[in-house]
């Protein structure tokens, strides 16, 4: 028994046969009189078949998509968080990957109470969106420290938190920083470690160098003076 060539006509096509899925509405140019009684209405009149466009509603500006993140997304937000976003990123990048969920009513009350437990002290707590940005810049930099020629110096971590602001733009706390046991009373490369709102660590590393120009006044000042006492000692 051999198929009919119009059914095997579909699978020539291809796998799409449904048309794409939009609405449209219209009304009708010419309206239907009132039919006489016991009778049908006549709408087979090819002029009751001429519609008019009233709103095309497929090309409109579609809404953004409300989803709750399940885990840290770079740029969006952090786990637990409500995010509206575009429908083709929620669904291609988020959706798709397990990184998000539709804000239904049952995802929503299990998100509340994950964050709730997470502020009573009974979940660990998360990396704030800004603390990831900071992780993430901070692994990519290297601290570079200029002392002045003298003969007994130390780098405290007053110095070095005071070159983070001034040459990364970071504010650092003193509690947040940590430098080698060894005290750093030379020229050379090291290392220091900072960590985000008490949750990641970041090793930086640390270059103290000489400094090559005085950069203010006051550096200024304190070479013209040792100048004539170095003549003195020759």
């Amino acid at each position: 028994m051999t198929a009919s060539p119009l059914l095997l006509l579909p699978l020539r096509r291809g796998l799409r046969l449904s048309a794409p899925r939009g609405t449209v509405v219209v009304e009708r140019w010419w309206k239907v009189p009132l039919s006489k009684k016991d009778r049908e209405p006549r709408i087979n009149h090819p002029r009751f078949r001429v519609f008019r466009l009233v709103e095309d509603l497929k090309h409109q500006p579609k809404e953004p998509l409300e989803l709750i993140l399940t885990e840290p997304v770079e740029d969006v937000g952090n786990r637990g968080e409500t995010v509206f976003v575009h429908r083709s990123f929620g669904r291609n990048h988020l959706l798709r990957h397990n990184r998000a969920v539709y804000a239904s009513p049952e995802n929503k009350k299990f998100f509340e109470e994950e964050n709730r437990l997470r502020e009573e002290g009974k979940l660990p707590r998360l990396q704030s969106h800004s603390g990831m940005k900071t992780v993430r810049f901070l692994k990519n930099c290297t601290l570079e420290i200029g002392v002045n020629e003298c003969d007994h110096w130390e780098l405290t971590k007053e110095i070095v938190c005071r070159h983070f602001l001034r040459n990364l733009g970071v504010v650092v706390p003193h509690q947040a920083l940590t430098l080698p046991e060894e005290p750093i009373t030379r020229l050379g490369s090291y290392w220091c470690e900072v960590t985000v709102n008490g949750l990641d660590t970041v090793r930086i590393p640390l270059s103290v160098q000489q400094l090559a120009e005085p950069k203010s006044n006051s550096q200024r000042l304190w070479l013209a003076q040792k100048e004539p006492d170095a003549e003195r000692e020759v």
